[in-house]
């Protein structure tokens, strides 16, 4: 038998969450293809690329699917619990769980479609996967792929100590460039002690100038206050440039405010803390890689 595609792998995945206890992927990985009397052989099946048996990849695009339905929800890394909606389901004793059957939720509905650009009266278009051409399928696969990476990303940093927070940021602020070595940057950061400011980090290898950072682990939305003490901070110590990166998010009048001072403060959110990670691959590395080629007109004219 050929091995369960993705969707076949949803309903069974709920019910080993039905218990209403907390569960990891692993366990899922090892009870699932047995529940599916899925065989040996099928089980050491490997993804073209040779990095994941297919079962590992299919069950966890499952446990993605169920999350953004909101059947699931994660309560640490690799480790999630059955949400009320998920007994409600599973109470109403489906035949199947699949795509056309998460569509009943709007969670789900707003992750499967994609917004194009807004037409001429404002009002954006709405694009199905189904209408898009192979090149266009595998464009926002990527997207789809990194935005799921994005969020776990953010959901497994919000786990972390506020000291490995420091770290993350001391190490993200290396790979762009900020900081010389990172002996002088772990010197720094985090060890200010100031009131407002976590560390401080070199603009260049040089230190012809030096940018103030706060970092902050936050849940709530960060508001004007705290810019407005941050910005005081700097004042304070007759810096120019600070940078206030969080795992939340700014309300608008923050961000209004940081466009209406002398000081250069430039605000980091969660979504953008996380675009930053996968782009200099901190917290993340390469698993496959794949070139799209066309014909070399040129080459072949005579």
């Amino acid at each position: 038998m050929a091995i369960p595609n993705y969707q076949q792998f949803m309903l069974p995945f709920l019910k080993l969450l039905k218990d209403g206890n907390e569960h990891s992927l692993r366990e899922a990985y090892q009870v699932l293809p047995d529940m599916m009397n899925i065989s040996e052989e099928e089980k050491r099946e490997y993804l073209p690329s040779g990095k994941q048996p297919i079962v590992h990849n299919r069950i966890g695009w499952a446990r993605t699917y169920l999350k953004k339905a909101k059947l699931i929800t994660t309560t640490r890394r690799g480790h999630f619990i059955i949400t009320d909606r998920g007994k409600e389901v599973i109470q109403s004793n489906p035949d199947k769980i699949d795509n056309d059957f998460l569509m009943q939720f709007p969670e789900f509905q707003e992750f499967k479609t994609t917004r194009n650009d807004q037409d001429e009266e404002g009002t954006a278009s709405v694009k199905t996967f189904d209408e898009k051409n192979p090149e266009e399928l595998l464009e926002y696969a990527y997207e789809e792929m990194n935005n799921e990476l994005a969020q776990e990303l953010l959901d497994t940093i919000k786990t972390a100590s506020p000291s490995f927070f420091e770290k993350l940021v001391l190490d993200l602020l290396l790979k762009m460039g900020y900081g010389g070595s990172r002996r002088d940057a772990g010197q720094s950061i985090g060890r200010s002690g100031d009131e407002g400011i976590d560390g401080i980090i070199k603009e260049d290898r040089f230190g012809l100038d030096v940018i103030y950072i706060q970092a902050k682990r936050w849940e709530n939305v960060i508001g004007r206050p705290e810019i407005q003490k941050f910005a005081g901070a700097l004042q304070g110590q007759r810096a120019k440039k600070g940078i206030f990166i969080t795992t939340s998010d700014f309300t608008k009048e923050a961000y209004g405010f940081v466009s209406n001072i002398e000081s250069k403060i430039v605000l980091i959110n969660g979504e953008t803390l996380t675009k930053l990670m996968i782009e200099h691959n901190v917290g993340v590395s390469p698993v496959s890689s794949y070139e799209i080629k066309r014909i070399d007109n040129d080459y072949f004219e005579e």
